[in-house]
């Protein structure tokens, strides 16, 4: 069998050691982020990235090999395994080459092949390929056909003899794992993904136009436009198929399998080949090459999911600082929620700005009334219907008060899928849906990561045809992602919910949980080592967990860092050294310089793990996430149609996708920059240009108010 951690090695470019080490920690138990942050010395410092590859090589391959011992016990047990076949399998590398060397020997069900050896015309069929050789003597087939003729066996006529010989070497040929392979390449480069809008739908009444004649080499065909045409197949709109010369296909088969220079044998080998070539190979196929690229679509599509997540997860957050949080209506009115500058609520309020003179008056004083009884700073506006309308009125409110709170657009998608939740539910049994929605979009604007978490992040928005890929591995690399930001920038302990604490390294629902309620029960943890003393918390899950959970103004200093416990014996040490106290740590990075570290490396803290431990000490409890900024759209612009080619704007990107980015400008319609409209020079993937909840300078391009559509431009030369 394959020597797996060799392998892996040989293919990700890493040492022996680095592999060995990375699976012995996951084989105990360790997580990706713990073991990328806190077990640098035996890995070698093998980053996040590489460690999932390599996990996710490493159970491919692992399945891989437990499904060539099936598939070795199952061809043994038929008396079928020669000593090259068995060396075929050990040596296979994916499961697409394994499963056409299973081919011929699975159980299957019954087959014209099938019934012609039932009625004994194997022997007929081993003959005449018998006679498929350079120089074998010319012998009239149905010379020998006329032997097979049986009443009892069903066979009526030598034709039929001769069909029943066919037919098994078909399915044979059809069988044969190189000619699969080599057919199957072919299609892969030299294939053409065609469709067409069915008669059903004339010209320009579906969302899928640009595919009403469309055509492109299997090769080149982009992941978004791929998943297109499958969502337009699945919908019914469009005819979606795979077009190829059939000729080549069968030229070469002919070239293959064909050896004899007698022309009656050649005449029933090329019909032969054409049987079952249309018959048991080509739609099989065919199948599998749109299989295989759907599969590239589905991990590209979903590699573009995780980065617009990651960098929506780990946008500037604005700060815990009291909040006015406002889901803007017309009819139904403004919800107002105050949140504490922990994301406590506090007070709800519901006003209507948009009724009347009157009642906008009576709005106004109650928002300035709210704003100086909680000494509001932050303002979060949700992004939908009556959003702009609902800016526009905060801002005539913040003309007449000295203080004036920042104020800011917040995309409120998912706002509602949360407000419905049963975590919303649990949190806020007694509150209005509406209200509810006005907390998210608050808590969102204080700290995006530790709200959206409690997300489908399927419903957050800034996926590409998320509902169209492989929905297993999508819910894994989104979790992935999630885990990755959570434990990146770190939890504080004593306020996050239990669906932040679920992604914290080690701690699993049922421990996230347990720490809600002991927090509940007992107040404040004062220092890492409570954390022992929560049900079901053991020195395992401590271990992965600890070093990301932060407690500001605790007993340690060193427990509002990204400093592991294990790690604090090394750092006490140190400032014993530099005489400096723990409580002035910040000042131990600086008065560190020039020091040589090998002084305190032991068996288990290297240098690596000094030099993060350095970095950490120097700004205590700092979050990692950029500076908070934040969009500010034109007043005088509110619709589509206040648009007008030409216009330079400020926005926001809300999405990103193979062919571009979404920026919202603040009209209710996202509008589109083509990628090539997202630089002066060329771009290949939009992703290393732009990212979710950037802001950015746009020129509007083209506007459709009917088809709401906006194309913008960020090129600096018009």
């Amino acid at each position: 069998m394959v020597n797996i951690p060799q392998l892996l090695a040989q293919e990700l470019n890493l040492k022996p050691f680095q592999v060995q080490s990375a699976l012995e920690l996951m084989a105990e138990g360790a997580t990706i982020p713990f073991i990328a942050r806190y077990r640098k010395e035996r890995t070698g410092e093998m980053n996040e990235t590489q460690l999932r590859e390599l996990a996710e090589r490493h159970a491919y391959l692992t399945e891989l090999e437990e499904r060539k011992a099936a598939i070795l016990s199952a061809i043994a047990s038929l008396g079928k395994l020669t000593e090259e076949l068995q060396a075929k399998i050990t040596a296979c590398l994916q499961k697409t080459e394994l499963e056409d060397l299973y081919l011929p020997y699975r159980p299957k069900r019954r087959t014209r092949a099938t019934a012609a050896r039932e009625k004994g015309l194997e022997p007929l069929a081993e003959w005449i390929k018998s006679l498929n050789v350079k120089n074998a003597p010319i012998v009239p087939l149905e010379s020998e056909a006329v032997k097979y003729i049986s009443e009892e066996k069903g066979v009526k006529s030598k034709e039929e003899a001769l069909k029943g010989a066919s037919d098994i070497l078909a399915e044979e040929i059809a069988e044969k794992a190189e000619l699969r392979a080599y057919i199957r390449e072919y299609l892969l480069n030299e294939g053409v993904f065609v469709s067409r809008v069915k008669d059903d739908y004339p010209e320009g009444t579906t969302k899928f136009e640009m595919y009403r004649n469309y055509q492109i080499r299997v090769e080149d065909i982009a992941p978004h436009n791929l998943l297109a045409l499958y969502r337009g197949e699945a919908e019914g709109i469009l005819d979606f198929d795979l077009s190829f010369d059939e000729g080549v296909v069968l030229s070469y088969l002919e070239s293959q399998e064909i050896r004899t220079k007698n022309p009656s044998l050649r005449k029933f080998y090329h019909d032969l080949l054409k049987d079952g070539w249309t018959r048991l190979m080509k739609e099989s196929l065919i199948s599998a090459v749109r299989n295989e690229k759907k599969s590239f679509a589905d991990v590209e599509s979903i590699k573009t999911f995780e980065a617009n997540l990651r960098d929506l997860l780990l946008s500037s957050p604005a700060g815990m600082r009291p909040t006015l949080a406002i889901d803007p209506g017309f009819r139904t009115g403004c919800k107002v929620a105050v949140l504490s500058q922990t994301g406590q609520f506090l007070a709800y309020q519901a006003i209507f700005p948009h009724q009347s003179a009157a009642a906008r008056s009576q709005a106004a004083q109650t928002v300035k009334q709210l704003l100086e009884k909680y000494r509001i700073e932050l303002i979060a506006i949700g992004n939908g219907t009556a959003g702009r309308e609902t800016d526009e009125f905060i801002s005539e409110v913040l003309q007449t008060v000295e203080r004036k709170p920042i104020k800011v657009m917040v995309n409120e998608s998912g706002a509602s899928i949360y407000s419905a939740s049963q975590v919303a539910i649990a949190e806020f049994p007694e509150l209005d849906i509406t209200v509810r929605g006005a907390i998210s979009i608050g808590r969102r604007l204080q700290d995006p990561l530790a709200e959206l978490v409690k997300i489908d992040p399927k419903s957050i928005g800034v996926g590409q045809y998320q509902h169209d890929v492989d929905q297993k591995l999508l819910k894994q690399k989104l979790e992935e992602t999630v885990e990755s930001c959570v434990n990146y920038v770190g939890v504080d302990l004593n306020t996050a919910s239990q669906e932040l604490l679920g992604y914290v390294s080690g701690i699993t629902t049922t421990i996230a949980n347990n720490i809600v309620a002991y927090r509940n029960e007992n107040g404040v943890f004062k220092n890492r080592r409570q954390l022992l003393k929560v049900a079901k918390l053991g020195p395992k899950a401590f271990e992965q967990a600890a070093g990301f959970l932060r407690i500001r103004g605790g007993e340690n200093p060193l427990d509002n860092t990204a400093v592991h416990p294990e790690s604090y014996k090394i750092v006490e040490a140190i400032a014993k050294d530099l005489n400096v106290s723990l409580t002035q740590i910040s000042q131990v990075a600086s008065k560190l310089k020039g020091t040589n570290l090998k002084k305190y490396v032991t068996e288990t803290v290297g240098e690596p793990t000094l030099r993060d431990i350095i970095g950490e000490l120097e700004k205590p409890g700092r979050d990692p996430r950029a500076e908070f900024k934040y969009a500010t759209f034109r007043e005088d612009i509110k619709e589509i149609s206040d648009l007008k080619s030409g216009m330079e704007l400020e926005g926001i990107v809300t999405n990103v996708a193979n062919f571009g980015a979404f920026v919202d400008i603040g009209v209710h319609q996202d509008g589109l920059v083509h990628i090539s409209q997202l630089a002066d020079r060329f771009v290949d993937d939009p992703k290393k240009f732009v990212k979710v909840g950037q802001i950015v300078k746009v020129r509007v391009l083209e506007i459709d108010v009917q088809r709401k559509r906006i194309g913008l431009s960020m090129k600096l030369n018009k």
